[in-house]
């Protein structure tokens, strides 16, 4: 038998391991970025060609390569970050596995561009999926220069998968603002296809996160700083009324690392429990500065999953510290009382002497005691019986309690005998045939109709109908999604909806990537009814919407459709029209609580059944449910 086990090629090995590190153009631009900040750069230049698709480059100032590195930097495992295992615990860099470069130049063509700092001569690289073709001596600047081409050109597979310009380059602007925020010392800029998007000079953390999403986020943030024995933590959090639905901005980095983390989320919002709604969130900013040997980033190739080994108690400090920062600067509410036009009240000391007011009460008065006349007329005048007088201050009261209860027993007498026998029969002629059962009770006997099936409501929320195999239940509201969904959509795909124009245009403020979406969806958006007009930076004005959504929050419904549409999937159109449907549908839907009447319902059931998928909302939620007739009869 031959052997059959074989060693793979290092460009096989290559593409195999881009898999996991390079995933899409933004995964290029991180690990470029970083090794650039390893490098000690304080200025980075990004450009991009069709949002990396035909070009990544990345331009630093940092300290450069020699040649002999530049050609050994792109062979697997090869690094200056580390050399033995125990670095891995004292980590004070970006990367370290060496596996970056070599990922990338396993699925792109790469031309580097390199002189180290002091050297009079740099190098010139040459590398076409993973092969050396060509390095020579150049004269460039001290720095690196990056340029890598055709991203993915022989993982064709790999290559089809990328989404739109639009959206790839939306995921770029989202990475670059992760790197941007936590390098705020570092001069950056973006440009793709000669249009330049973004430019930052260093500063501040704060200053940076006002110039990434502006003067408005950052007056809602109120700073975070403790310092202890095991975690640094320096930040801002939102006040709670800086919560969001959506668009909320939630950054974690320990040690200049972005990492993900959901334990140490979950402990900052449960400090704005009861401050904040349930379907909000906060934004936060927080900078985690530990021992590099008490955490471990070599989980994913990634590096943005963090293991602790303090996480407990790192959770603690962090949910107080949250609390701390938002009751220091007054972000929970506090009482405030109104002292305008309000009477002095006098000071107290040990010799002020308080004289309870006059208020002509007998304290003891016992209302259900009999009174003398001579206590009747005379002594207090402060009686519980009196009539037309609430505060109970009157010389007028009521009539001796023993007669008050005779006349109403009298009453109450005459009343019964008044009933005749012609009565009594008469009130239960309408109830229907009784008889007999159960050791004497007698039951009404009800016989319905069963020539058609009645549905029922229930609770105001599902209507109960009998089928051949059993009990059919369904939810009213979501059944009504259903078949509007199905009806706008039959709408928007055969003609352009017409616009209503809006009496106050509304101001939709969006992040870069969101407002790149845009761009791309507005000649969608107006063929659907929408007429959207950009202001300056990346400030939206909603002019008028399409027929039939005056009770739809628009805001929210276009920040919708742009998160669907970046996650990318069906086409453009496809989804703004489906998104579009969607929103409408739920806003136009019968609400939980109304009463049907049986011909609504009736008709309601026969609209959704005639559809090709009525089990299910168009966001995958159930709409019908069945009690089998077996189930039935086991409940019996």
């Amino acid at each position: 038998m031959s052997d059959i086990i074989k060693l793979l090629p290092d460009s096989v090995a290559n593409q195999i391991a881009a898999g996991e590190v390079i995933q899409r153009p933004a995964s290029v631009i991180k690990e470029l970025v970083e090794n650039a900040i390893d490098a000690g750069a304080t200025s980075i230049q990004i450009v991009l060609k069709d949002a990396g698709r035909t070009l990544i480059q990345v331009i630093d100032n940092g300290k450069g390569m020699s040649d002999t590195d530049a050609r050994l930097a792109f062979e697997r495992h090869s690094t200056s970050k580390i050399s033995k295992a125990e670095d891995l615990f004292s980590l004070q860099t970006m990367g370290f596995r060496g596996e970056a470069l070599a990922s990338i130049a396993a699925i792109a063509q790469v031309e580097l561009r390199t002189r180290a700092k002091g050297a009079q001569l740099g190098t010139k690289i040459m590398i076409n999926a993973s092969k050396c073709e060509s390095q020579e001596p150049d004269m460039c600047p001290e720095g690196s220069n990056f340029m890598i081409k055709n991203i993915f050109f022989n993982v064709p597979a790999r290559r089809k998968f990328l989404k739109s310009n639009q959206v790839e380059l939306s995921n770029i602007i989202k990475e670059y603002e992760k790197l941007a925020l936590v390098n705020h010392h570092v001069d950056f800029s973006l440009s793709n296809n000669d249009k330049l998007l973004n430019k930052f000079s260093g500063g501040s953390f704060k200053q940076r996160i006002a110039s990434l999403w502006g003067a408005k986020v950052d007056q809602q943030l109120v700073p975070l700083n403790t310092d202890t024995s095991l975690v640094r933590i320096t930040g801002f959090v939102s006040k709670p009324e800086g919560a969001r639905k959506r668009n909320f901005l939630q950054f974690l980095f320990v040690n200049g690392r972005f990492m993900r983390h959901p334990y140490f989320h979950k402990a900052i919002i449960s400090s704005y429990s009861e401050l904040i709604p349930d379907d909000e969130q906060p934004n936060y900013f927080l900078n985690f500065s530990v021992d590099p040997e008490s955490i471990d980033v070599n989980i994913h190739p990634t590096k943005t999953e963090i293991k602790f080994e303090n996480e407990l108690p790192i959770w603690q400090i962090l949910a107080a510290a949250v609390k701390e920062s938002l009751g220091r600067f007054s972000a929970v509410p506090q009482i405030d009382f109104d002292t305008t036009d309000a009477p002095e009240i006098p000071a107290f000391n040990d010799h002020t002497v308080v004289t309870a007011p006059e208020d002509g009460i007998d304290p003891t008065y016992n209302p259900f005691k009999p009174q003398s006349k001579s206590s009747a007329g005379g002594g207090s005048s402060y009686h519980p019986q009196s009539a037309g007088n609430f505060g109970g201050y009157s010389s007028n009261p009521l009539p001796d309690w023993e007669k008050l209860y005779q006349n109403f027993e009298k009453g109450k007498q005459e009343g019964i005998a008044s009933i005749t026998e012609q009565d009594v029969e008469d009130s239960f002629s309408d109830i229907g045939e009784v008889e007999p059962v159960n050791n004497g009770v007698q039951t009404e006997i009800i016989t319905p109709d069963m020539s058609s099936a009645m549905c029922m409501q229930m609770k105001g929320r599902y209507i109960l109908s009998p089928i051949k195999s059993g009990l059919m239940i369904v939810d009213q509201h979501r059944a009504h999604v259903r078949v509007l969904f199905e009806q706008y959509i039959k709408q928007l795909d055969a003609t352009t909806i017409s616009s209503q124009r809006v009496l106050f245009p509304e101001v939709l403020q969006l992040t870069t990537s969101q407002n790149i979406i845009l761009k791309e969806l507005e000649p969608e958006m107006e063929k659907i009814g929408f007429n959207l007009a950009q202001l300056s930076g990346n400030d939206w004005s909603i002019n008028a919407v399409p027929a039939g959504m005056e009770n739809v929050n628009i805001k929210d419904t276009i920040l919708q459709v742009i998160d669907e549409v970046s996650m990318g999937g069906t086409s453009i159109t496809t989804k703004v029209y489906e998104s579009i449907a969607l929103r409408v549908a739920k806003s136009a839907a019968i609400p939980y609580g109304k009463t049907m009447l049986q011909e609504e319902m009736d008709t309601l059931l026969s609209k959704l059944l005639c559809l090709p998928n009525p089990n299910y909302t168009p966001d995958g939620k159930t709409i019908i449910s069945v009690l089998s007739n077996d189930q039935l009869e086991k409940m019996f």
